[in-house]
């Protein structure tokens, strides 16, 4: 685990109790929120697992400690006036007691990226004569290959001709035709931004 400094929290604005929300650090989505006080923050900090102050409990609670579906501490901030807390962690397990992913489970509520990728993903067996999307699933993996191919090098085109305009459209396309991609190879998004943090650190 990275070192995670202490943020500057404004403990006794906020009676000693402050809201803590958990973002997944690969995919920004927004998993649960808790309340964290001094006692909690110092053992998320200690141990790198995300604890929280359970009020209905009344004592400090680890997410996981039962289920071992814990939160690794990534990083650690406050807002801007110093009273509420942003975590970034990596869920091992689902996050909710539900046994999915977010407390927020809701499809609205992702990044964009990610509702791009499910809706990808659901149109796999959908009809490839009304669906372009579907059409390039079920197609030949160089046909996709291609696309993504032509969309980088219309990118590099519009970038070379500073073309603004066309270089928002043409990476647009782009992300599009590799979210197609990796569904038909069967790779999460998730993993590819995973190994851009791990080259990152």
């Amino acid at each position: 685990m990275n070192r995670v400094n202490a943020p500057d929290i404004d403990w006794e604005k906020m009676d000693n109790l402050v809201p803590a929300v958990v973002q997944h650090h690969l995919s920004g989505r927004v998993l649960m929120l808790g309340y964290m006080n001094p006692d909690a923050l110092a053992t998320t900090l200690e141990t790198g697992n995300v604890t929280f102050y359970s009020r209905s409990k009344n004592r400090l609670w680890t997410k996981g400690e039962s289920s071992g579906n814990v939160l690794e501490l990534v990083t650690l901030g406050t807002d801007c006036d110093n009273d509420a807390l942003l975590v970034q962690a990596l869920p091992k397990g689902p996050t909710c007691h539900l046994g999915v992913e977010s407390c927020f489970d809701d499809t609205t509520n992702q990044p964009f990226l990610n509702k791009l990728a499910a809706l990808v993903a659901e149109r796999a067996d959908a009809d490839p004569d009304s669906s372009y999307t579907a059409s390039l699933l079920q197609g030949p993996p160089r046909r996709v290959a291609q696309k993504v191919g032509e969309e980088g090098v219309e990118v590099a085109l519009a970038a070379a001709t500073n073309d603004r305009e066309n270089l928002i459209d043409e990476s647009a396309d782009l992300l599009y035709h590799l979210t197609v991609l990796l569904e038909q190879q069967q790779v999460p998004m998730t993993e590819v931004v995973a190994r851009l943090a791990q080259r990152h650190r």
